[in-house]
């Protein structure tokens, strides 16, 4: 469906003005998707997004502001996702032995089982949610890289 008709708005005042309101109403379109498909796992897209980072950094610790650093919503609070998956056994924080200042933080097998679990969903739901070629995601992913600088 055209973004027009989705937000209910008959023109733009520039295809520059629509490009950004497009990128951010379909942020949130796939966001708001992923809420939906993590909510049965008990996660949020945010604290999938941590399990994923901790998972890429197995078997080595990582620290809290190093997630902060890889997380791709910058504005998420790295301390408290990691405290909620803690809680929920998927994650576990350790003070590192060389300087108790710094914590380090490392995935559990329940977390990396979990992940194995999504693992298929979400390569379905990708698929699903981009609902584009493999030429069309090539040329997407470039525009995007390009956008961004």
């Amino acid at each position: 469906m055209r973004l027009e008709e989705e937000i209910k708005q008959k023109t733009f005042k520039s295809g520059y003005n629509k490009a950004v309101v497009n990128i951010l109403y379909t942020q949130s379109y796939i966001v708001t998707r992923q809420g939906k498909l993590f909510k049965p796992f008990g996660l949020s897209p945010e604290q999938y997004n941590v399990l994923r980072i901790l998972r890429g950094h197995h078997p080595e610790p990582i620290t809290v502001s190093s997630i902060q650093d890889r997380m791709l919503n910058k504005m998420s609070n790295a301390s408290r996702l990691v405290e909620k998956l803690k809680q929920k056994g998927l994650a576990d924080r350790k003070e590192c032995p060389t300087d108790r200042r710094q914590v380090d933080i490392t995935i559990t097998a329940a977390g990396n089982k979990l992940l194995q679990q999504l693992d298929e969903e979400i390569k379905s739901f990708n698929h699903d949610v981009i609902n584009l070629d493999e030429e069309e995601v090539n040329m997407l992913n470039s525009l995007l890289d390009k956008l961004r600088g």
